[in-house]
């Protein structure tokens, strides 16, 4: 498919979209790497991103998710895939539960229920009718764990969908290569 950008010169050129994915798909994976180090080498007292920690998301997307860098950038990867508002919603609702206060805890279930939950919600999540009712009625008298079969819901879609995903893009692969070649050096 070819498309028409503006030259320095003001005047258009064609392009290949084809040759420009493929050179953002080689050097994504190399700029998350280097964005990623930059933070690390920026905070005190911190270990640049390792192969080892990269090798350890593969093992479950617990690792994966508990990791700082892991969470950053499977969150990377999923905003590229246009598909975050399931990790949006799992984060949100782990911070939820820390709630303590009743007044803050029904405000925040009406605003993740419009979010999230609600149908033609603005990042509505893929849960079934049944969960959608059920919460429905939780928010009316929320509680810390009104949005955990939700939660377990997206969980489980992350799990089996977008955390195999992940360890085959080219992100996680790039990444996996960059500090490994980094590593022989």
């Amino acid at each position: 498919m070819l498309i028409l950008v503006p030259s320095s010169s003001k005047e258009l050129h064609p392009l290949n979209i084809d040759m420009e994915d493929n050179r953002r798909k080689q050097t994504k994976g190399c700029d998350l790497r280097s964005r990623l180090q930059r933070r690390s080498s920026h905070a005190p007292n911190t270990e640049r991103l390792s192969t080892e920690e990269i090798i350890l998301w593969s093992q479950s997307l617990e690792r994966l998710l508990t990791s700082k860098y892991g969470m950053a950038t499977f969150q990377a990867f999923l905003k590229s895939e246009f598909s975050d508002e399931n990790i949006e919603f799992w984060l949100i609702c782990e911070d939820y539960k820390k709630i303590k206060s009743s007044f803050r805890l029904s405000s925040r279930a009406k605003k993740i229920y419009k979010t999230y939950i609600e149908a033609e919600a603005p990042k509505e999540i893929n849960i079934d009718h049944k969960t959608r009712d059920l919460i429905g009625q939780n928010v009316k008298t929320p509680s810390t764990v009104c949005f955990d079969e939700a939660q377990r819901i997206v969980y489980s879609l992350m799990e089996k969908d977008s955390y195999p995903r992940f360890l085959r893009s080219n992100i996680y692969r790039t990444l996996l290569d960059s500090t490994s070649d980094y590593m022989k050096m």
